[in-house]
């Protein structure tokens, strides 16, 4: 299919929302219903000002008149997921392999007894996280919190911030990241 013919489907199904015939729709748009019915068919394409009227006109704007869903991906399996394992045994999986084009980012920790993530310098956004086994220790600024399992915990990243083993077995973790900062 033509950019001709793919404008001119969009602007029939406007105006057919709209209710409106072509001669009602060249009339409100000071065009010819001849040039209306040619870019319905797509033997003919609008100039950027013309398109613009006939999109205003038709109660849209060009963003939404051109806006076409990509294929959207919900579900992630499992085979998707990046994991990424350090020689102490503790590992990182992001969940969302694309997360860095979103706005926030969703990883499982799995953090081995006795270790310490990388401390993370002061950066815009929040993070977020929820205790799905043993515990944790949040380091946000100058204090410590302990998260034990199913327990969260949620703050601004604007402090220098880690996170740290806080019991003898595997504690495991979700954390987010708003923007993705990993």
């Amino acid at each position: 299919m033509t950019i001709e013919e793919e404008i001119g489907i969009r602007i029939r199904n406007l105006r057919n929302q709209n209710g409106l015939t072509q001669e009602e729709l060249a009339d409100r748009t000071e065009l010819t219903k001849g040039f209306i019915s040619q870019l319905e068919r797509g033997l003919t394409a609008p100039s950027v000002s013309t398109l613009y009227d006939i999109v205003e006109c038709l109660g849209s704007n060009l963003s939404d008149f051109f806006y076409k869903e990509n294929n959207l991906q919900v579900v992630y399996p499992k085979e998707d997921y990046f994991e990424k394992e350090d020689d102490s045994g503790s590992k990182i999986t992001w969940l969302i392999a694309t997360a860095q084009s979103k706005s926030l980012e969703p990883i499982r920790v799995e953090l081995a007894p006795g270790q310490t993530l990388p401390e993370d310098k002061p950066h815009e956004g929040e993070e977020f996280g929820y205790v799905l086994k043993g515990k944790i220790k949040v380091h946000y600024g100058d204090n410590a919190y302990l998260v034990s399992k199913g327990d969260s915990f949620i703050y601004p990243a604007n402090r220098k911030h880690r996170i740290s083993s806080a019991c003898n077995t595997a504690a495991v973790f979700l954390w987010i990241s708003s923007p993705p900062n990993f």
